[in-house]
């Protein structure tokens, strides 16, 4: 039987994050992920990273850390993040007013927003429609999730933290109001034992707080991204309007990524993709950028949103305008549930899943009587300087994923 101080489950950006966070701290740490890092939810998004423009009207505080959690990752993060800037662009026939609220609230938030000229906006971007009317310059950028999630575990292994891919959970097993080990099936094949576990499955982390007895009710929505072929696009192009489907544009190198749908789903594994979502993410995204109606389709795939179903009811009861509103994270602590060394993580977002790790990471020091600070706010990720190594890191852990692909150089068994 192995042993480890904290087991981490769920190797996507949260899950690797806590364990970065915890060995940092000196903690002994182990995570399993039951298929290569970032196979999850983290490596099908979009790839934005937030400035929090997109929420400064409606949550102040979810703008205020996504800024905050912006301006850490492009100091941090290096070749994992691509600082490309953002449009919001304003159609003829879309709300002004929205457009004034949101320029007014993320001037007071601390984010900068500036209001571009429609003909200096069209120099950066000559393929703006012409029904563009105004446009808000922001500092959202683009984030390559393989790399950002190879090189944070590769953080937690130099740090002295096991990291096992292909490791499956099987089972939990509690006595005594406490979780004792875990069944790991695949690489490991074993029981570990320890003293804390943490719950960073995402959206399948109401399955697995389940093997403890514990009730995580999540309500996962899927959402398409469409992979067409476009050069050149400088900043991410984000619709001015209440957030909705086919709003963004996302630039890689010969491509851009369009996005993005929501549709509520009982299982995060099963579920289907339907060919609307595609047609109505091209269509309204022409909206933005007319060349991508014509574009070649190279790829599509659908991601996952690890949804925290009493956030979600409470909003919709509340009538808010869930996609309006940026998700909170949930640090769920089990001993109020019986299971004393038992959290989860659920909800959140990438851009702030160091900030959702450190919280985790406090946590459960707390719990473990460990006195050390969190440090990954200024620590330099592993290979952030050199794309070709991060690239290495990507192939070592598995971690190739969708919403990368293209810009990731695929490994030496893929070419």
């Amino acid at each position: 039987m192995k042993r480890t101080t904290v087991l981490v489950i769920g190797g996507g950006v949260t899950g690797v994050g806590v364990a970065r966070d915890l060995a940092v701290r000196g903690v002994d740490v182990t995570l399993i992920e039951r298929g290569g890092l970032a196979s999850g939810t983290s490596g099908r998004s979009h790839g934005l990273l937030h400035s929090g423009a997109r929420y400064a009207e409606a949550d102040r505080l979810g703008a205020e850390e996504c800024i905050e959690e912006n301006r850490v990752l492009r100091n941090v993060a290096g070749a994992c993040v691509n600082d490309t800037g953002g449009f919001f662009v304003l159609l003829d026939g879309d709300d002004e007013e929205y457009y004034e609220r949101k320029l007014a609230a993320c001037r007071d938030v601390g984010i900068p927003a500036d209001d571009v000229a429609v003909d200096a906006a069209h120099g950066v971007v000559p393929d703006l429609p012409a029904d563009a009317v105004r446009v808000m310059r922001v500092p959202d950028a683009v984030v390559y999730p393989s790399r950002l999630v190879a090189a944070t575990a590769e953080s937690a292994r130099e740090h002295g933290a096991e990291i096992h891919t292909h490791a499956p959970l099987v089972d939990l097993h509690v006595r005594d109001g406490g979780i004792t080990s875990a069944t790991v099936g695949g690489s490991v094949d074993d029981r570990i034992e320890a003293d804390y576990v943490v719950n960073a499955a995402g959206a399948w982390a109401g399955q697995c707080a389940a093997l403890a007895g514990v009730d995580v009710r999540m309500r996962p929505t899927k959402g398409v991204m469409v992979g067409v072929d476009y050069r050149g696009l400088g900043p991410v192009l984000n619709r001015c309007r209440r957030p909705d489907d086919g709003d963004i544009v996302v630039p890689h190198e010969d491509q851009v990524v369009l996005g993005t749908t929501s549709v509520e789903v009982e299982d995060p594994d099963e579920f289907d993709e339907e060919g609307w979502e595609i047609e109505t993410t091209v269509e309204q995204c022409a909206r933005l950028l007319p060349p991508v109606a014509e574009a070649e389709i190279t790829r599509t795939w659908w991601g996952v949103r690890p949804l925290y179903a009493p956030d979600e009811e409470s909003r919709a009861d509340a009538g808010e305008d869930a996609r309006g509103i940026s998700r909170d994270f949930f640090l769920l602590d089990h001993a109020d549930g019986g299971v004393d060394n038992f959290a989860s993580i659920v909800g959140g977002k990438l851009t702030t899943y160091r900030l959702m790790a450190e919280a985790t990471a406090d946590l459960v020091c707390e719990k473990l009587g460990v006195e050390a600070a969190c440090e990954t706010m200024d620590e330099r990720l592993p290979g952030a300087d050199d794309p070709a190594k991060l690239d290495e890191l990507v192939a070592k852990y598995d971690a190739r994923s969708p919403s990368d692909e293209d810009v990731v150089a695929p490994s030496p068994s893929e070419r």
